[in-house]
């Protein structure tokens, strides 16, 4: 005779209570590791592509003429000098004109030295043009030309700040295209001696020329756009514009690329010639979860 073995009642009732408490605290342990998991995940995700974007930026920023910087509540917004933006005000985009650092480096010497020699060119018998020792005018265009993935844009479409000038913001050509050579601005082309830069409009003589220059073929733009797919604010980076002739960061043949979604919060402060952005960005899969990342600019 075959004797089979089952289970007590008392087992039974054991084994019920162990399920039951698995079940009540199992189940919570897993959420909560699932929910770490999820919070851990989001976190590095959001400060990678945070702490990217805010070193773009901030690596743009370093090279930037310091007195061209200016801000907009809108894109239609009139400028408003870097240093009198007021706090708690929404400003959606930073602008600012930069040197061209890439020309300055060269591959083995500058491509411009960024110095004048003043006692040559305007100051001898008239003549409309500025002598660069050191600068090759030619290699300085195929570089414009091939940074603005040959669109057109080359070293005519540049422009010369002298440093030591009167930065009036308005002489950068935030408010039109500049016309003569007395702005803060001086709009160039190149004479067929590569050492030499004759203007684009107007003439060298009697404008205020100072020995030291920085040479710029583009302004930039950090816009707060609506992305119009998720219906979220994201970051977007403006570029190869000129605003001394004529040009604005919202015209279709301005190039633009996009930095970052989901972004809260972009600001910008300046403490002389100091700036210090903050970006924030917030993710949908945790609630009310944001990140925030800042970085002074010198």
């Amino acid at each position: 005779m075959k004797i089979r073995k089952a289970f007590t009642m008392i087992e039974l009732i054991f084994v019920i209570v162990v399920m039951g408490i698995l079940a009540k605290f199992g189940v919570e342990f897993l959420a909560r590791a699932y929910e770490s998991f999820l919070f851990s995940s989001t976190n590095n995700n959001l400060q990678s592509k945070n702490a990217t974007a805010v070193e773009f930026i901030a690596n743009r920023l370093q090279y930037r003429i310091k007195d061209s910087v200016v801000a907009r509540t809108t894109e239609s917004a009139t400028i408003t000098p870097l240093a009198n933006v007021a706090i708690g005000t929404e400003y959606l985009v930073l602008e600012w004109i930069s040197a061209d650092i890439d020309g300055f480096r060269g591959n083995r010497l500058p491509f411009w030295s960024g110095i004048l020699d003043i006692d040559v060119g305007i100051n001898t018998g008239g003549s409309a043009y500025l002598h660069s020792p050191g600068t090759d005018t030619n290699a300085t265009n195929t570089l414009i030309q091939t940074l603005s993935y040959g669109t057109g844009t080359t070293i005519n479409n540049a422009a010369l700040y002298f440093i030591g000038s009167n930065s009036d913001i308005n002489g950068f050509g935030w408010d039109g295209a500049i016309t003569d050579q007395t702005a803060v601005m001086h709009p160039i082309n190149i004479n067929t001696n590569a050492t030499q830069f004759i203007p684009n409009g107007g003439t060298f003589v009697g404008a205020d020329i100072y020995e030291y220059y920085k040479l710029a073929w583009t302004a930039n733009a950090i816009v707060i756009d609506r992305n119009v797919t998720t219906n979220k604010n994201r970051l977007t980076f403006h570029y190869d514009y000129q605003p001394w002739n004529g040009d604005r960061f919202d015209d279709p043949n301005t190039k633009k690329s996009i930095l970052m979604d989901d972004i809260s919060t972009f600001r910008a402060i300046a403490i002389g010639s100091i700036i210090k952005i903050q970006v924030c960005v917030k993710s949908d899969l945790i609630e009310e979860y944001s990140l925030c990342k800042e970085k002074t600019i010198f």
